[in-house]
């Protein structure tokens, strides 16, 4: 994806909170919004600083093919907007560029439609029909093959194919949430007998949300070449995990009840075009197997890739209350991904299966290759045994009850202005019954 205007460093918004702050100019992100305490209808918002242009509000201030998408946006959901393609939301983020710049004559009329976003509640972007989890780190595989299988930690076809399995998308969630722990049936050791009650062994999982933006039909398969086509942006996601629930129900079928609780997901979408300056290359090792030809492009290799920042904290309940300030547990980066998002994509439909606007697709557990970079406590903690020392003197194998998660990502680079994502928190609260 090209450069172009709305990229420019130099470009500043009379929007004075934009400068510095995660959503200058230059980021533009989408998400859904109400007046905080009020009934009204959710409706579509761009974040601009510490404010919301209301889309609907500000669509008589566009003209054409901008108007209709941000007439689009103005719903209850960003399906209908994600559903146009591309040039959609590149046609509204360049009129929105224009109309929020420093020196721009719409400051007076566009100024009259700012929600500032602590006034502000906000829902899910989109309504999320299908809902699907990768497994696209290797370091996140190889770390917990090693913990199940120490002489075979990656199976074999996971160089191969982008692993992935169906998630439940009704217990996805926008940040910030709150989720009593799960329960469910579990096995304690090899030979115990199953017993059922609380998970004991709550996880995190530091994930990206890619969403579809408009989708293809039942039996077409998305060309590689054109996958991020079908891309409208990447948020944040929390893939909650229940590991002793999922480590006795997940042989042969995979995740289940372990996984299908809860799932926490940033409520502002960073758009593909807004990614644009922060692309790298794909880089597979050597010695690896070449994807193969379906999976593959020339553009792909040279550009596939975002550089993402990613930051996970913890704070504790006692934190909480003796005004500590969270604690960071892993800072690492998406570009370490074994597998893009066009090969997500592409892979995904390759038999014909139809995406559709507003479906999610997650990247799974993000983890890196050295120390300090690993997305889940499982790994952390090596499966529990080597607990985790917090700064306050409390321990942590798994998460415990009053335990909030809180995640971020932020693109940085020289010669370009940083853009951030927002966050997502969660908290586990204690079990029901």
């Amino acid at each position: 994806m090209a450069l172009d205007s709305t990229h420019d460093p130099s470009l500043t918004s009379w929007v004075s909170s934009a400068q510095g702050s995660e959503f200058p100019i230059q980021n533009l992100p989408f998400g859904v919004f109400r007046r905080r305490g009020t009934e009204e209808l959710f409706r579509g918002g761009v974040a601009i600083g510490n404010q919301i242009v209301d889309l609907g509000a500000a669509a008589s201030l566009f003209e054409g093919e901008a108007k209709r998408a941000a007439i689009a946006a103005a719903e209850t959901t960003l399906n209908r907007l994600m559903g146009m393609g591309p040039s959609a939301s590149r046609a509204l983020r360049n009129a929105l560029s224009a109309g929020l710049a420093a020196g721009s004559a719409s400051q007076a009329s566009l100024s009259e439609h700012l929600v500032a976003q602590e006034d502000a509640e906000m829902g899910l972007p989109a309504t999320i029909g299908d809902y699907t989890d990768f497994y696209s780190s290797i370091h996140h595989a190889t770390n917990i093959g090693r913990l199940f299988r120490p002489d075979n930690p990656l199976l074999p076809n996971y160089r191969w194919i982008p692993i992935g399995y169906h998630g439940r998308s009704s217990s996805i969630g926008v940040s910030p949430e709150s989720f009593a722990r799960p329960s469910g049936q579990k096995r304690p050791g090899a030979d115990g007998v199953p017993g059922f009650g609380p998970s004991a062994r709550m996880d995190y999982e530091l994930e990206l949300g890619v969403f579809v933006g408009k989708g293809n039909a039942q039996g077409d398969a998305v060309d590689i070449a054109d996958a991020e086509d079908h891309v409208f942006g990447v948020c944040i996601l929390n893939d909650w995990s229940a590991r002793d629930i999922q480590g006795w129900e997940y042989q042969p079928l995979g995740p289940f009840l372990g996984k299908s609780f809860a799932s926490t997901i940033s409520p502002w979408i960073v758009t593909t075009e807004a990614l644009a300056p922060f692309r790298a290359a794909f880089d597979r090792p050597a010695e690896d197997p070449q994807p193969l030809p379906y999976l593959d492009s020339r553009e792909n290799r040279a550009q596939g890739a975002f550089d993402i920042q990613l930051e996970t904290l913890l704070e504790t309940d006692r934190m909480r209350q003796e005004g500590d300030a969270p604690t960071r547990l892993s800072l690492g980066n998406y570009s370490y991904a074994y597998w893009t998002v066009a090969q997500l994509v592409t892979h995904h439909t390759v038999n014909g299966c139809n995406l559709r606007p507003g479906d999610l697709l997650g990247t799974g557990t993000l983890s890196g290759p050295d120390e300090g970079m690993q997305g889940a406590l499982i790994e952390i903690t090596k499966g529990g045994k080597q607990p985790l020392s917090l700064p306050n003197g409390e321990q942590r194998s798994f998460l415990e009850d009053g335990d909030t998660v809180v995640m971020r990502a932020w693109c940085a680079r020289d010669g370009a202005v940083r853009i951030g994502f927002g966050e997502a928190t969660g908290t586990v609260l204690p079990a029901k019954g």
